[in-house]
């Protein structure tokens, strides 16, 4: 069967009753050719367990499953279940989950389903839970590498070279835990029903440790949301009403670090937050 074959899909989907929901972001591939790209760029293979995160009726399911030793799907739309019956009943490497992957136990869930292979990640992640998604599979570190198709605005920001204003606090966040590289794009026109923007496939690879090593790391993250919370300000005026702090003691740490008085949040590198999160910790004792 070709998933993403458009008669095939209506046919699909008629006999299952199926309507599209666009409050959870359902858009589905419709040319072969992008989901088996997205799977080789996972570099998915027998040794790998691979969670994907809402399969809609298995394109992407089918080509991971190609390739690895197990594939989980986790899927919220109850209406989808007997679809995916059918469409991977010819993979029995493949699980379907039922369920809100922001509320599942993915360490537990990896543990139990994924023994004796390395847990990876690969999903078509719906546009409107992209940051919570991300950041619960980065706070999972059993998975070493995320692979996903997201919004082409999104994954820029958080491929963005440090320091080169393209980013903010989350791409501190991933670029943090995670080496980030954007991949490829794909057009509107390759989904049904068509999405309004273009999107992109993103990579990110754990790293072995922090990019930067930091006393506090809760503080080091309060400091990097802090410096994006007036964004068309300055960093010290940012940090000051995010961080509670007299702005001169903010700007005289921002002086210590050698960093311009002008300077703002998007202009930092991940080693310019580590040595202010570091300085204003003193300012705070």
């Amino acid at each position: 069967m070709n998933l993403c074959d458009y008669q095939t899909i209506r046919e699909l989907l008629g006999r299952h009753g199926f309507h599209f929901s666009k409050s959870l972001g359902q858009n589905f591939l419709i040319d072969p050719q992008v989901p088996y790209d997205i799977a080789a760029s996972s570099q998915a293979d027998g040794r790998c367990g691979v969670l994907e995160i809402g399969p809609g009726i298995g394109p992407l399911t089918a080509e991971l499953a190609r390739r690895a030793g197990k594939v989980v799907s986790v899927e919220l739309d109850k209406s989808l279940l007997p679809v995916l019956a059918e469409t991977m009943a010819p993979y029995p490497n493949v699980e379907i989950v039922s369920g809100d992957v922001l509320k599942l136990d993915l360490n537990a869930l990896a543990a139990e389903k994924f023994q004796g292979l390395r847990p990876i990640v690969c999903a078509n992640l719906p546009y409107n839970i992209t940051t919570p998604v991300l950041t619960k599979l980065v706070e999972t570190p059993c998975f070493e590498t995320i692979t996903v198709l997201i919004q082409k605005e999104v994954a820029q920001r958080l491929a963005a070279a440090q320091g080169s204003g393209d980013g903010g606090a989350f791409s501190v966040f991933l670029q943090y835990h995670m080496e980030t590289q954007y991949l490829f794009d794909v057009p509107r026109e390759k989904f049904l029903p068509e999405p309004k923007v273009t999107s992109a496939v993103l990579r990110c690879v754990r790293r072995a440790h922090p990019a930067v090593e930091v006393e506090d790391e809760a503080f080091f993250f309060k400091v990097a949301r802090g410096a994006f919370l007036l964004r068309r300000k300055t960093l010290a005026n940012s940090l000051a009403a995010a961080l509670g702090m007299e702005k001169a003691a903010v700007q005289a740490a921002i002086a210590d670090c050698s960093l311009p008085a002008d300077i703002r949040g998007e202009r930092l590198t991940l080693e310019d937050f580590a040595r202010l999160a570091e300085r204003l910790a003193k300012e705070r004792r």
